[in-house]
C-alpha cells in the first residue's frame, strides 16, 4: 500500500471501531482479548488500555521487555494528543517530510508515532482513551490492534487490516 492508501484506510479503520460504551469491564476484556491472542502467537507484547489517564489493562508477555511498557505509554501519550491512531500520525508524518519533535511542541521522550496506539472512541462522546500494543514492527502492531477491536466490537474484519508495505 502506498502511504496515501495506508492514511485512507487507517482513516476507515478508526470511523468503524468505535464503542457505544467503554469501562472497566470493557476495558478487561479487550485487554484480555488482545493478551490471549498474542499469547496463542508467542508475541513479546505489552497491553495498556488507559481511560482519562487512568490504567485499566495492562500486561507484559513473555519475550517483552521495559522498552516495550515504554513505547505503549508513548503510543498512548500520542493518541491522546492527537485523538488519531499512531500509524496513521506516522504514516502522515512520513508523506509529509516533517518530523514529530520539538519543532512541533512535542517531545519524542513522551511522544511516539508508531503503530500500536489505538483511540478508544465513543460514539456521540469523542475520544475518551486509547489502547496500545508494542512488541512486533510497528505495521503488526497496528494490525494486531485493529484485528482485536474488529473481534470485540463484531466488526468484519475482512479488508480491514493494513496490506504489505510498498517499497
Amino acid at each position: 500500500m502506498t502511504l496515501e492508501g495506508d492514511i485512507a484506510q487507517i482513516k476507515t479503520q478508526e470511523e468503524k471501531l468505535r464503542f457505544a460504551k467503554f469501562d472497566e469491564a470493557d476495558a478487561w476484556a479487550l485487554g484480555s482479548l488482545i493478551r490471549e491472542m498474542s499469547a496463542a502467537r508467542k508475541l513479546p507484547m505489552v497491553v495498556d488500555i488507559r481511560v482519562a489517564g487512568r490504567a485499566l489493562f495492562l500486561a507484559a508477555l513473555p519475550g517483552a521487555s521495559p522498552d516495550n511498557a515504554e513505547w505503549a505509554r508513548r503510543k498512548i501519550n500520542t493518541v491522546m494528543r492527537y485523538h488519531k491512531s499512531t500509524y496513521r500520525i506516522n504514516r502522515e508524518i512520513t508523506l509529509s517530510g516533517q518530523k514529530l519533535d520539538e519543532s512541533r511542541g512535542v517531545s519524542p521522550l513522551d511522544i511516539a508515532a508508531a503503530g500500536g496506539g489505538f483511540p478508544v472512541h465513543i460514539i456521540g462522546t469523542g475520544v475518551v482513551g486509547a489502547m496500545a500494543v508494542s512488541g512486533i514492527p510497528q505495521r503488526e502492531d497496528h494490525n494486531l490492534a485493529v484485528e482485536a477491536l474488529c473481534q470485540f466490537l463484531g466488526v468484519d474484519p475482512a479488508g480491514m487490516a493494513l496490506g504489505p508495505e510498498s517499497a
